[in-house]
């Protein structure tokens, strides 16, 4: 199981996660959101891979972030379309596309996303973009009908274990590759709890 820590955006405390290695660290470049990364990434191992996160931005903004970021991998948390993810192919970097569940979340809509996806991530439909701070119900998963390694997001933290543990147990969880965290593990928006990660990743 992968773990990716979102919504990273002070220097100092990029370090300090960093050195948790963990395999993503994720930053948010939409200015609406409180956690809008504006600052230099400082150096932190290659094995991280660099997560940049966009809500509806411009193709040519997106290229820029992740020329400016050296971006591994772009999320895209808005309503991009399948034509729209196509056209980034060429960029150089890996590609998610993000879909908020509620109880009546239709899995159809991620077919058209398939071949032009490397990643999906499900996470909670709510008021904002993301880090909305509470999960969906993850039975919901059992209905996947991929193959496409995909994250699983939405208000995780350290209560979660258990039911992560069990959820791993389940047919649902086949394809989960890896576990996403931000709100639940934050003093302030942007700043991380250090020790509150470093028991999370050794106990998941």
């Amino acid at each position: 199981m992968k773990l990716k820590v979102c919504g990273m955006k002070y220097g100092h405390n990029i370090t300090d996660v960093a050195a948790l290695q963990p395999d993503f660290l994720g930053f948010i470049f939409f200015e609406d959101s409180a956690r809008h990364m504006t600052e230099t990434i400082p150096q932190i191992s290659d094995t991280i891979k660099r997560v940049g996160v966009f809500v509806d931005a411009a193709k040519d903004a997106i290229q820029k972030k992740i020329s400016a970021y050296e971006l591994d991998l772009i999320q895209l948390h808005g309503n991009e379309s399948e034509d729209f993810c196509r056209s980034l192919l060429k960029s150089g970097v890996e590609i998610m596309k993000v879909f908020s569940v509620d109880d009546n979340f239709d899995f159809d809509i991620i077919k058209p996303y398939e071949e032009v996806c490397d990643y999906f991530l499900f996470d909670t439909k709510g008021p904002l973009p993301g880090g909305n701070g509470y999960a969906f119900d993850w039975t919901h998963l059992k209905n996947y009908p991929s193959q496409k390694p995909y994250f699983l997001s939405g208000g995780i933290g350290l209560r979660d274990l258990d039911k992560i543990k069990e959820f791993m147990k389940t047919d649902a969880s086949k394809y989960c590759y890896a576990v996403d965290v931000n709100s639940r593990f934050e003093i302030e928006p942007g700043l991380k709890k250090i020790d509150e990660i470093r028991t999370f990743k050794e106990k998941l």
